[in-house]
């Protein structure tokens, strides 16, 4: 059993902590952390009413190293949990380092004033974690997380080598508003407007944001159209499988949304430099975030399904020539709601948290260094998402997808 510090407040946090709460056989001792104590006190009220488990509460700014430190040493963690914004993971990953303690995150950085996010910056803490013999676990969200999970397994399964790859990102939820995004709205929208990136004939490949789009018909949701654009996983899995000739991320967004982010990218909202406003500096797209419903409020009016998973193509692993797999999972807003209080979205990222924070505290999953999720056993994490409210289902198709 082991105590686990959680920093970051926001609807995949209260998943997570139901979760490990859920599993205190794993989980003996949470903490919680946050910048807003009044947050991580809602979660802890919920936990205790939901699963009768107390949750510690403190309040943290998560870019001040000796504060984080100094809380570390207090809480003693076998992990330190990182479900904060992105362009914090530096400074909790430099406070792990000079508490020595394992770390894991389930989105890679991104530095405040670039909408750029990459692992290059985490990558180069390998040499420090392992001199310091802890671990960091990065991207163990479900994307980056689960689908890069899924195409692991499906190389160790099924396919011998992967030549295409694409991973299908649908929610197909309803939440009633005029526009409101699923996870935090600066980070989400930061990625939305990047350019999209593809991995190419061992090159990454760069065109305009939401340029290509095609429709698929997903199964408990629907046809939707689905944007190709760039997200993280492609990058780590490109380096872990150098042998793929094409990996593309696509992504479904409605017509309205399309159509108020770009009036919104038209008017300057979107903007990540700061602008004068009555004697004061702001940053326009953090503005319009504080104005925009919080993504963990959406949960009780959410309704419909998420569809997340994987389309591999390569040489079959038992020697039958080329086939093509369709690996996903789909889960309700509905169900993730009743169980957690918390939309679909977040419980997707929410519970393969846990399950990644069960792998590292438990020994399942050990080294020294810096890792990605895809250099890990895929096999215990695959059994723990059927175990634990993301049930996965895996078919071949009848070839390639063509779009």
């Amino acid at each position: 059993m082991s105590t686990v510090l959680v920093i970051g407040a926001g609807g995949v946090s209260s998943v997570c902590v139901h979760k490990m709460a859920m599993n205190s056989g794993i989980f003996s001792s949470i903490h919680l952390a946050s910048r807003t104590k009044s947050k991580c006190d809602a979660i802890a009220a919920s936990v205790k009413q939901r699963c009768g488990v107390d949750v510690a509460t403190y309040e943290i700014d998560a870019e001040e190293v000796p504060a984080m430190v100094n809380l570390i040493k207090n809480v003693q963690p076998s992990l330190v949990l990182n479900l904060a914004l992105p362009y914090q993971d530096l400074p909790i990953m430099d406070a792990c380092l000079a508490a020595g303690v394992n770390y894991l995150d389930t989105a890679n950085y991104e530095p405040k004033d670039e909408a750029k996010f990459e692992y290059s910056w985490q990558w180069a803490y390998h040499d420090r974690f392992k001199q310091a013999g802890i671990m960091a676990l990065l991207g163990s969200g479900f994307d980056p997380g689960v689908t890069s999970v899924f195409t692991m397994w499906l190389k160790k399964h099924k396919l011998k080598t992967i030549r295409t790859l694409d991973i299908l990102d649908c929610n197909g939820g309803d939440h009633g508003q005029h526009f409101a995004t699923n996870f935090n709205p600066e980070i989400n929208i930061r990625e939305v407007t990047a350019p999209a990136r593809h991995w190419e004939n061992g090159e990454f490949v760069e065109t305009p944001a939401m340029a290509k789009k095609v429709q698929f018909d997903f199964e408990g949701v629907g046809p939707k159209n689905m944007y190709m654009m760039y997200h993280e996983e492609l990058e780590s899995l490109a380096k872990f499988n150098p042998e793929m000739e094409r990996a593309r991320f696509w992504m479904t967004f409605g017509d309205a949304y399309i159509t108020h982010l770009t009036v919104l990218q038209n008017v300057g909202m979107t903007r990540i430099d700061p602008i004068k406003y009555k004697g004061q500096e702001i940053i326009p797209l953090q503005f319009l975030a504080a104005v925009l419903p919080k993504p963990e409020t959406l949960g009780e009016t959410t309704k419909g399904n998420t569809n997340i998973g994987c389309i591999a193509t390569g040489e079959a692993l038992d020697g039958s020539g080329e086939k093509t797999f369709y690996i996903k999972n789909i889960c309700s807003h509905e169900a993730a709601y009743e169980e957690t209080g918390n939309q679909a979205v977040s419980y997707t990222t929410g519970v393969p948290a846990m399950i990644g924070s069960a792998m590292v505290v438990q020994g399942v999953w050990s080294g020294d260094g810096v890792f990605n999720i895809e250099e890990m056993d895929p096999d215990p994490f695959m059994d723990m998402l059927n175990q634990h409210g993301l049930p996965w289902t895996v078919e071949e198709m009848d070839g390639p997808v063509e779009f």
